[in-house]
């Protein structure tokens, strides 16, 4: 599931992902990265903490997301350990998008900014 986390600054949105993300679930990311969009953030993060499979469709809708941002925001991802981190970085979608081990890490990469 795509679920979106309230937070302190509007400046910044949070997805929190859950679950596999593969191809009859990354519409629903990709609908929820338009939502969010849509607000005109600064900065949107995905925190992929708790998924479990990360196929190609979901790094797919990453990489558009990141794209249809340009330079009016920018993307962040969370994600730590083999079904999530491994992927991203065997595609080479780490160098597009910047990887955070942590929410913490990705957060106050948003306040330096």
């Amino acid at each position: 599931g795509v679920e979106r986390t309230p937070y302190r600054s509007q400046r910044v949105a949070i997805l929190t992902v859950t679950g596999d993300v593969d191809a009859l679930t990354a519409p629903q990311l990709s609908d929820a990265l338009a939502g969010v969009l849509d607000d005109g953030p600064a900065a949107v993060i995905v925190d992929m903490s708790e998924v479990a499979f990360l196929a190609s469709a979901g790094m797919s809708v990453l990489v558009e997301a990141n794209e249809r941002m340009g330079s009016e925001a920018k993307l962040l991802v969370v994600a730590d350990g083999p079904a999530t981190s491994r992927p991203i970085k065997l595609v080479g979608i780490d160098k597009l998008v910047p990887l955070y081990a942590t929410m913490d890490d990705a957060l106050n990469s948003c306040v330096e900014a």
